[in-house]
């Protein structure tokens, strides 16, 4: 199984109100490991940057200023999250941004589901611990995951931590040999998972003459043996008439 995690940066809080991406960061896991392939860009946003924002990840506008604008990045990242299951931390928010950019686009470019699946990890973390705070500082704490080295937020290493995150998460998991499930389920998706009229017929394959002989020396001597009729001969069918 292939999976991204996924984490961005932006100018601002709301992409309905033409707030931008700045920095994207993915990590690629391959069967719950790390790959060591990684998607990092920072983005000229166009526009400046809120106080509030720059707080949070440090990132200036004029940092950005040389930096690739989304359309320049735009195929490159979506062939690499391209049939993968992403995982994201509030997940509504980081798809909002990235689903803002490719409308900008053009309708060619769809919807970030159009190109994968997406696990919120905010939300599998409300569900295994309800009433309790499920940010990722939070998991990291609960977890035992050190993130002392994050000060500010950054796209890249918020995703490096939500890998760990998430497969401390799941260690459950770990035990399973995913392509091996793979192979199998392919499999039962090529058999038992057809349909009634796709399924090839069974073969049926009956005892010739000498077989039907062998068998029936076989229990006269189950008869001999035991002194009475074998247990075969009690289950044979009786005729209509008797």
């Amino acid at each position: 199984m292939r999976q991204i995690i996924l984490d961005t940066e932006t100018t601002g809080l709301d992409a309905v109100r033409g707030h931008r991406l700045i920095e994207l960061g993915c990590v690629e896991l391959m069967s719950r490991r790390l790959s060591g392939e990684q998607f990092h860009r920072y983005l000229n946003p166009e526009r400046d940057i809120d106080a509030g924002a720059q707080a949070v990840h440090g990132i200036s506008r004029e940092f950005l200023a040389d930096k690739p604008r989304f359309a320049e990045i735009v195929d490159e990242f979506l062939a690499f999250i391209s049939g993968a299951e992403l995982i994201i931390h509030n997940a509504a928010f980081d798809l909002g941004f990235l689903n803002a950019e490719l409308a900008r686009l053009g309708p060619q470019y769809g919807r970030i589901t159009d190109h994968a699946t997406v696990l919120d990890t905010l939300a599998l973390a409300r569900e295994m611990y309800p009433g309790q705070r499920n940010s990722l500082d939070a998991l990291c704490k609960r977890l035992d995951i050190d993130n002392s080295h994050r000060e500010l937020h950054g796209a890249l290493l918020d995703a490096q931590i939500l890998a760990d995150v998430y497969l401390a998460m799941t260690a459950g998991q770990g035990a399973l040999d995913f392509a091996s499930e793979a192979v199998a389920a392919e499999a039962r998706n090529e058999t038992v998972g057809l349909r009634p009229a796709l399924r090839p017929a069974l073969a049926v394959r009956y005892a010739d003459a000498s077989e039907l002989a062998a068998h029936e020396a076989r229990i006269a001597g189950i008869d001999k043996a035991s002194k009475g009729a074998a247990v075969w001969r009690r289950l044979e069918p009786q005729s209509d008439a008797a």
